[in-house]
C-alpha cells in the first residue's frame, strides 16, 4: 500500500517498538475501507481506535528476532525453536495476568516484558536494549594443525582480535576483545581456527526511555536448555520483586539472583 510523505513522516515518530504493529493497523484498517493511499486521515483516524483500546492490544511480552531467517550471511545459531519456546514461557508464567494486578490503570506497550533475539552479533534486533538480550555466537578456539600465517583470520576479524606471529606460523586469538562472530573460523583455510562451541550469549536489564541502560552481560556460553532456564528465573524474579508495573531493567542490579533460588522469597 501507498503511503504520501506526510504520513510517511508522521509513521517515523512512533517509538520503533510499536511501529510495526501501527503500521500494520493503518494498512489493515484502510483496506477493509477499499483505500489504497495512506494519508494523515487514515494515520489520525486509527492512531484515535490505537491508543483508546491500547489496554486490549497488550500481551504482557515483547519477543522479537533479528532477519536471519530470511537468508542473512551472519546468522551463527537458528532462533525459531527457541524464539517459540520463550514466547509460550511468558504465556505459561501469564505475565499478562501479573501486570494487570501489579499495575494501577490501564496497561501501556512500555509496561511489557521486552526480549530479543539476535543469530549473530550484530545484534540488527537491539538486543541491548531489552530485559532479556539473547545473541548468537560462536566461540572460535586453535586447534592442533598448524597454521600458515596466511593472514586471513587477523584480516576478517572486525574487533582486532587476532594476530599473527609470522615468523612462528602463529595465530593468537584475544578472548577479551573476540565477539563471537565466527568469522574467523568461517574463513580459515587450514582449520588452525576451528570452532570450540556454538550457543548464545545473554545479555540482561537494558532499557531505553527517560533513564536509558544497556544490558549487562552475564559470563558463558549457553545452550537453548540453558538460555530458558536464565529467562525463567528472570521471569520469576521480575514477579516477586516488580511492583506498580516497574520494568525488569528497573529493579536488576545483580546476576548473583540466577543461582539464588531462595533470593527474596
Amino acid at each position: 500500500m501507498k503511503w504520501n510523505q506526510e504520513a510517511e513522516d508522521a509513521i517515523k515518530k512512533v517509538p520503533f517498538f510499536v511501529r510495526k504493529k501501527v503500521i500494520g493497523r493503518i494498512e489493515k484498517e484502510a483496506a477493509i475501507e477499499g483505500k489504497t493511499i495512506i494519508t494523515m486521515v487514515e494515520v489520525n483516524t486509527t492512531r484515535a481506535r490505537f491508543v483508546s483500546g491500547m489496554d486490549s492490544e497488550i500481551k504482557g511480552y515483547q519477543a522479537d528476532t533479528c532477519f536471519g531467517q530470511s537468508g542473512c550471511p551472519n546468522r551463527i545459531v537458528m532462533s525459531e525453536m527457541l524464539l517459540k519456546k520463550i514466547e509460550d514461557l511468558f504465556e505459561k508464567e501469564d505475565i499478562l495476568g501479573f501486570l494487570r494486578k501489579s499495575v494501577p490503570g490501564s496497561l501501556k506497550f512500555h509496561h511489557e516484558f521486552r526480549t530479543s533475539v539476535s543469530e549473530c552479533p550484530n545484534a540488527c534486533s537491539q538486543p541491548q536494549i531489552k530485559d532479556i538480550g539473547i545473541l548468537g555466537a560462536s566461540l572460535p578456539m586453535i586447534s592442533d594443525i598448524p597454521c600458515t600465517a596466511c593472514g586471513a583470520c587477523e584480516e576478517v576479524c572486525k574487533e582486532n582480535a587476532i594476530l599473527i606471529h609470522a615468523e612462528e606460523k602463529k595465530a593468537v586469538i584475544d578472548f577479551q576483545l573476540c565477539v563471537k562472530c565466527g568469522k574467523c573460523i568461517t574463513v580459515c583455510p587450514t582449520g588452525t581456527i576451528a570452532e570450540e562451541k556454538k550457543g548464545f550469549r545473554i545479555q540482561l536489564g537494558g532499557k531505553l526511555g527517560r533513564h536509558p541502560r544497556l544490558a549487562s552481560e552475564i559470563p558463558g556460553l549457553f545452550n537453548e536448555d540453558e538460555v530458558l532456564e536464565v529467562v525463567r528465573k528472570c521471569i520469576d524474579f521480575y514477579k516477586k520483586n516488580s511492583t506498580e508495573g516497574k520494568r525488569f531493567a528497573e529493579i536488576y542490579q545483580d546476576p548473583g539472583f540466577l543461582n539464588a533460588d531462595d533470593r527474596d522469597r
